[in-house]
């Protein structure tokens, strides 16, 4: 029986535990590259142990960041600070993974400690969102511009020609991020696409453009590293996006040489009700691993060691990953090892406080 602390080995890749830092955007960078900041941030977490950590979202088009401020990899010059974050991660005996994505409809948007604030002079304007459907997410939002057959090919080329950036900055775990109300869930989900054409309508039709991206991707990424996606596996709205959808989509993914699903939700429907407590995700991972017999990352709330050695244990997902609480503990991974007691990948350095 697998259990936290035990490898997980996926095609080329051995990960040192089940436990991983999950993509968060820090708002931090200009001209989307990469600096001191994300090197500090994500080597400071693989020190503290965990197998797997996850570069925050990384946007393949300049219109595709959430907000002026996030990191970036539309262009060759965005590489060589990457291979930074990459090199610092592989030093400290992590496994370096990049999430790239597209902000949709959702991008143009302020820093969250940035909402309610008159806008600073150096600060770039908002820009309009694309989407599937000129539906906006909410009040908030700008209604998106509608995009084309020809548009959408452009973005899965830039999709693909990120894929290709980020492998020569040296990751080793690439994510699609198809997830959050972001461009390619808006794709899937009957909340925000109407469309009438190939890309729209059907369920076959509104997954079309993530499995179209998924191939584009490995055209460029090594057959022997992982390729993974990450879903949001429900709107938590009737009519929207379901359960039993995600495992659908996961089927379709897995054919398409896909190796892992991480599973979050919501995201995309700014009236849904979340149920959010302590490892509220899990059934969804849960469902999606054993109904598409495929492996699964879970997040959302979970963050005691008994918690996540349990889900692994229970067979409800392969790889555990931390948000909040990586912020809260860089070295959580450790401390959960002695929690646990096992063996903990202990800098030397760090040995005398352990």
């Amino acid at each position: 029986m697998p259990h936290l602390f035990e490898p997980l080995t996926i095609k080329d890749i051995t990960l040192r535990n089940r436990i991983g830092v999950s993509p968060m955007c820090m708002y931090s960078y200009l001209d989307g590259f990469s600096n001191d900041w994300q090197v500090v941030h994500l080597g400071a977490r693989a020190v503290g142990g965990a197998g797997l950590i996850i570069a925050e979202a990384t946007a393949v088009d300049p219109i595709g960041r959430i907000t002026p401020y996030d990191v970036g990899i539309w262009s060759d010059a965005h590489i060589e600070p990457l291979s930074r974050v990459t090199r610092v991660i592989k030093e400290n005996g992590a496994v370096a993974g990049i999430q790239i994505a597209h902000a949709g409809r959702k991008a143009g948007s302020r820093r969250p400690w940035d909402i309610g604030k008159p806008r600073h002079p150096d600060e770039l304007p908002s820009w309009q969102g694309v989407g599937p459907s000129p539906i906006a997410f909410s009040d908030e939002y700008a209604v998106p511009h509608e995009l084309s057959v020809d548009e959408i090919h452009q973005i899965q080329d830039s999709f693909r020609a990120a894929a290709a950036r980020a492998l020569t900055a040296g990751f080793e775990w690439l994510e699609i991020h198809a997830a959050h109300g972001y461009l390619l869930h808006s794709f899937y989900s009957p909340v925000s696409n109407q469309r009438s054409d190939e890309y729209g309508g059907s369920f076959e039709n509104r997954i079309r453009f993530l499995l179209e991206t998924v191939r584009a991707v490995r055209e460029v990424w090594d057959e022997r590293l992982p390729l993974t996606v990450r879903i949001s596996g429900t709107d938590w709205v009737d009519g929207g996006w379901s359960v039993d959808d995600s495992v659908e989509l996961a089927r379709r993914l897995k054919t398409e040489g896909v190796d892992l699903i991480d599973c979050s939700s919501g995201g995309g429907a700014a009236q849904a009700k979340v149920p959010v407590g302590p490892g509220y995700q899990v059934p969804i991972s849960e469902a999606v691993r054993h109904g598409a017999d495929i492996p699964t990352a879970t997040v959302g709330l979970i963050t005691a060691p008994e918690q996540a050695d349990e889900i692994i244990r229970s067979e409800r997902a392969d790889l555990v990953l931390l948000g909040r609480e990586m912020l809260r503990d860089p070295y959580w991974a450790l401390h959960a090892a002695q929690a646990l007691k096992q063996p903990a990948p202990v800098p030397p350095q760090y040995l005398r406080a352990f």
